[in-house]
């Protein structure tokens, strides 16, 4: 879809910090993340929410989001991750997209109200990116 954020940055034409791309879909951080690390993967085709994926495209989309959830953790530091998916409401990009976020006892995240914390610079945003591409393998 031409004007989609993330159809962009599948496509490649939109710059991210992807910490994986392969056929099922592409993980990239969050460029307001709850807590560096967070990650968002997004099915390749335009998808606007998960009623509308393909059921073939499920099992690849959700083992992709397995395997992130796996990887932020042990790239991170983190004790675990929260896994999120809005559908229309509270969707800022209209493209299916599920947040995979590090977590850690105490670190005060309560229900929706997310805080965020940003990068530093371009760099920090970078290695985040690298190391979780590493725990991804």
């Amino acid at each position: 879809m031409v004007d989609c954020l993330f159809c962009g940055i599948v496509a490649g034409t939109v710059p991210a910090f992807k910490v994986v791309d392969t056929p099922d879909g592409i993980g990239f951080l969050d460029i307001r993340p709850v807590f560096k690390g967070h990650v968002l993967v997004v099915p390749r085709p335009h998808v606007p929410e998960l009623t509308a994926l393909d059921p073939d495209l499920l099992p690849g989309f959700f083992t992709l989001v397995q395997r992130v959830a796996a990887a932020v953790p042990a790239a991170t530091g983190a004790k675990g991750t929260f896994v999120a998916m809005n559908n229309i409401v509270s969707q800022s990009v209209p493209h299916l997209h599920a947040h995979v976020v590090p977590r850690t006892k105490g670190d005060g995240l309560r229900g929706f109200f997310w805080p965020r914390h940003k990068y530093d610079s371009d760099d920090e945003a970078a290695t985040y990116a690298s190391a979780i591409a590493g725990a991804l393998g």
